[in-house]
C-alpha cells in the first residue's frame, strides 16, 4: 500500500480510501482480475487503524466480486491475507480454501485427487498446514498431463501421466524417451513454460515459427528473446532456435534478424543480446552504454549499431574524434582501430591521427599492430608498405610474431611477389628460421606446416626437416593451442603425407622412424602414416601385424570357440575321418571325401583364431579418451530435424550395424576417427552434428 493511502487512514480520511478500494477493485490486473493482494493490504490498515466494521464490509464486497468473477485465484491470495477477517471461523475459512483451490482448477477431478491424497480435509482447523498443502496442490497441478515443461539437459517436452500411487510423474521428451520423476525431484528439475516461450512453441505450433523465420526473422528472435528472463549469447540464440533455423541457413537468418534496431547487443565478456521495448529505447541504451564504455566496446557500438540512426553515429564519431589525441600516446593500438573506423565512416582524422601516420611513427609496427583486432591488423599490413620503406624487414618480423593464418598468408603473398627471383628473400629467410627453431614463433610454424600443404615452394625447401619438425611439435607443450591443427596434417591430404614423394630411401627410413616416435598422433593416424611410408618405400615395409581392437566379451567368445574346434569338432572330425576310411576305396568314397573337407576347413578356421588371438587388444571402457572420436567411443548425433543417432566404434568381432555398433575398419567408422564435439558429419546423406562422445559403456 502507497504511503498517500497510509497517510489518509492514519488522519481518518476514510470516505477517500474507501474510493481508493472501490476503484482499485474495479481495475484488472495483467491477469485479469483486481488486485487481490492490494485490496488485502488496504483492508487489513483499515482493521488495524479501528475501522474493523468499514474493513469488514470492503472485504466481503471484493470477496464476493471475486467470487461472482470467477476469479478465484485472486479470491485464494485474498482469504491468504485477510481471511481470519473474512471468516473468523477457521472450518468455515478451511471450506473456502478448498472451494477456491478446486475452483481454480476447472473443477478438476485430479485436482480433487491430489487435495485427497495431501490431505487436504484433514486438521482442517490448522490454516497454516492447510495454505502448506494448497501450495504443494498447486506445484503438483502445475505439471499436470499435458503441459509443456523444461528439464535440465533434456530439453522440452510433454507431461504425459501422474501416478499417485507411485508419486511420480512421467514425462514425454521427444527424442530422449519417456522419463519418471518422483514428485519430491519434480519441483527442481521440471519447469512449466509458459505460452509466449520459444520452447513451448516449438512443440505447440512449429510451423508457425517455421513461417516467421522466412517472412519476420526479426519476430522470430523477439519471442526468443523474450521467452529468457537474461540476455541470450549468440551461442544460446542459437541453441533456442534448433529444429527451426537449421545450421546451414543460421548466417543468413541473423545477418537479417539482427538488423532490426530492437536487437541490442550487450558488451562485457562474451557479448549477449536482449529485445528492447521499443527502437527509441534501444538507441536511448546504446548512448548510455556507449557514454560509459572504454574506446574498444565503443568502437563494437559503432560498428553494431551506429548504421541505425544518422545522429547516434555523428556523436559517437565525434566523441572517438576527440578521445583520439590522448590515445595516440596512452593506447597507439586502439588510436590505430579509431583511425580506421573514422575512415570507414568518411570522417578520416588528419596530420599525425591519421593512419598513415601512426604506421609510419611507429617504432615496432608489428607490435602495434598485434595490440589491435584483426580486422584492423590486416588493414595495418595492407597499408604498412605504402607507409614505411622498411616494410620488408617488419613484414619478416610478421611472420615470426603473427598468429593468425590468413594474416600470416597476406603478409608472405606480399614478400613473396616482392622478392620474386631474390636469391635471399624475406620470406625465405623467415621461412628459415621457422624451420629451424619453431618452437620460438608456434603460430608461425603451424602456419608453414599447413600452407606446405598446398605451396608446392614451400614444401620442397627442406621436405625431411618439415616432417620431422611437425611430428614433433605434435607432442610439444609449446604448441599446446596447435597440436590438433598440426596433428590434422597426418591425415589423407595433409601436409605429411605430400611430403613424401620428395623423399628419397634414406630419408624415407628417417621418415619412418619420426613417425614412430610421434606420440602427439593417435593410433590410427600413427597406422596410416606408416603404411604411407611403406607405400613410398616398399623396401621399408617389414612384415607387422596390425592390431586387431575386440572387447574383452568378444576375445573371450573366439576364446572359446578356438577351444571348441580344437577340443571337440577336430577330434570329432578325425574319428569321422578314420571311420570313413575304413568303408574302403577311396576315390569312390563320398563320406571320406566330405569329411576331408570338413577337416581342411576347421583347420583354417582354427589356424585364423589363433593367429587373430595373438594379435587381439582388449578395448577396455575405462581407458577410453572421450575428447575425440576413438575406437571404443559412443557418440550421439543430432540431425537436422532434431533426430538423435548413437554410432558406437568397435572392433570386427564386436560390429552390429544394425544396432549401430560399427566396426572401426568402416569406411563410416573411419570417417569418423578424429572427429570432435560440434563437428559435422554426413549420415544417409544428411548433415548430423556430434552432441556427445562417450566410453562405449
Amino acid at each position: 500500500m502507497d504511503a498517500e493511502l497510509s497517510q489518509k487512514i492514519a488522519a481518518g480520511e476514510l470516505d477517500a480510501v474507501e474510493d481508493a478500494f472501490l476503484s482499485r477493485l474495479g481495475e484488472a490486473g495483467p491477469d485479469g482480475a483486481p488486485d487481490a493482494a492490494g485490496l488485502a493490504e488496504m483492508g487489513r490498515a483499515l482493521a488495524q487503524s479501528g475501522e474493523e466494521e468499514r474493513a469488514l464490509f470492503l472485504l466481503q464486497m471484493a470477496d464476493d466480486h471475486l467470487r461472482q468473477a470467477g476469479a478465484w485465484r485472486a479470491r485464494l491470495r485474498l482469504l491468504r491475507q485477510v481471511g481470519d477477517l473474512l471468516f473468523p471461523d477457521p472450518l468455515a475459512l478451511h471450506d473456502e480454501i478448498v472451494r477456491s483451490l478446486v475452483a481454480a482448477h476447472g473443477e478438476s477431478e485430479l485436482c480433487r485427487r491430489l487435495a485427497d491424497k495431501l490431505g487436504l480435509q484433514r486438521a482442517p482447523e490448522d490454516i497454516p498446514k492447510t495454505w502448506e498443502k494448497v501450495e504443494r496442490v498447486e506445484e503438483l497441478m502445475a505439471l499436470a498431463p499435458g503441459t509443456i515443461v523444461w528439464m535440465e539437459g533434456k530439453g522440452a517436452g510433454r507431461m504425459a501421466e501422474i501416478n499417485l500411487q507411485l508419486d511420480s510423474f512421467r514425462v514425454d521428451l521427444g527424442p530422449v524417451g519417456t522419463l519418471s520423476v518422483g514428485f519430491a525431484a519434480a519441483k527442481k528439475m521440471l519447469k512449466p513454460l509458459p505460452p509466449h516461450h520459444v520452447l513451448r512453441r516449438k512443440l505447440e505450433d512449429l510451423s508457425a515459427l517455421l513461417a516467421l523465420k522466412e517472412a519476420q526473422p526479426e519476430e522470430l528472435v523477439r519471442i526468443a528473446l523474450q521467452s529468457y528472463e537474461e540476455p541470450l549469447t549468440g551461442n544460446e540464440l542459437r541453441q533456442a532456435l534448433v529444429g527451426v533455423v537449421e545450421d546451414a541457413e543460421w548466417t543468413g537468418f541473423w545477418n537479417r534478424a539482427k538488423k532490426s534496431p530492437q536487437v541490442v547487443a550487450q558488451g562485457g565478456g562474451r557479448q549477449r543480446y536482449r529485445w528492447a521495448a521499443s527502437a527509441d529505447a534501444a538507441l536511448a541504451g546504446v548512448r548510455e552504454r556507449f557514454a560509459a564504455a572504454d574506446v574498444r566496446e565503443r568502437l563494437d557500438l559503432l560498428r553494431g549499431h551506429g548504421s541505425r540512426d544518422p545522429e547516434l553515429q555523428r556523436q559517437m564519431l565525434a566523441a572517438l574524434a576527440e578521445q583520439a589525441a590522448t590515445l595516440r600516446r596512452s593506447d597507439p593500438a586502439a588510436a590505430l582501430e579509431v583511425a580506421f573506423a573514422l575512415e570507414r565512416a568518411g570522417s578520416a582524422p588528419d596530420g599525425e591521427l591519421g593512419a598513415a601516420s601512426l604506421l609510419a611513427a611507429a617504432d615496432d609496427p608489428v607490435r602495434l599492430l598485434a595490440g589491435a583486432e584483426r580486422g584492423v591488423r590486416e588493414e595495418g599490413y595492407r597499408r604498412l608498405p605504402a607507409a614505411r620503406p622498411d616494410w620488408i624487414n617488419w613484414f619478416e618480423k610478421a611472420l615470426l610474431k603473427e598468429e593468425e593464418a590468413k594474416l600470416l598468408d597476406l603478409v608472405a603473398d606480399r614478400l613473396a611477389a616482392e622478392s620474386a627471383g631474390s636469391d635471399r628473400s624475406g620470406l625465405e629467410r623467415a621461412v628459415s628460421e621457422l624451420l629451424t627453431q619453431p618452437r620460438k614463433s608456434p603460430g608461425g610454424f603451424t602456419w608453414l606446416a599447413e600452407r606446405a600443404g598446398r605451396d608446392e615452394t614451400l614444401l620442397q625447401r627442406n621436405p625431411l626437416r618439415l616432417f620431422q619438425q611437425i611430428l614433433a611439435a605434435t607432442a610439444d607443450d609449446s604448441f599446446g593451442p596447435y597440436r590438433k591443427r598440426l596433428a590434422k596434417l597426418a591425415d589423407s591430404g595433409g601436409t605429411l603425407p605430400r611430403l613424401l614423394p620428395l623423399l628419397d630411401t634414406a630419408q624415407g627410413a628417417q621418415a619412418e622412424e619420426a613417425v614412430g616416435k610421434a606420440a602427439g598422433l593417435e593410433g590410427y593416424q600413427r597406422d596410416a602414416l606408416k603404411n604411407a611410408v611403406h607405400l613410398r618405400f616398399p623396401s621399408l615395409q617389414r612384415e607387422v601385424e596390425q592390431p586387431l581392437y575386440a572387447t574383452p566379451e568378444a576375445i573371450t567368445a573366439k576364446k572359446e570357440e578356438l577351444r571348441h574346434l580344437l577340443e571337440e569338432e577336430i577330434p570329432a572330425n578325425r574319428k569321422a575321418i578314420e571311420e570313413a576310411r575304413a568303408l574302403g576305396d577311396l576315390r569312390e568314397n563320398f563320406e571320406y571325401k566330405s569329411a576331408r573337407q570338413r577337416h581342411e576347413y576347421l583347420a583354417a578356421r582354427a589356424s585364423g583364431l589363433h593367429r587373430d588371438l595373438g594379435r587381439a587388444r582388449p578395448i577396455i571402457a575405462g581407458q577410453v579418451d572421450p575428447s575425440a572420436v576413438r575406437i571404443g567411443t559412443r557418440l550421439m548425433l543430432r540431425g537436422p530435424a532434431g533426430e538423435e543417432r548413437a554410432i558406437t566404434l568397435l572392433g570386427p568381432w564386436d560390429s552390429q550395424p544394425e544396432q549401430g555398433i560399427l566396426s572401426h575398419e568402416s569406411e563410416l567408422a573411419t570417417s569418423l576417427l578424429g572427429k570432435q564435439v560440434g563437428d559435422s558429419v554426413q549420415l544417409e546423406g544428411k548433415a548430423f552434428r556430434i552432441e556427445r562422445i562417450q566410453p562405449f559403456r
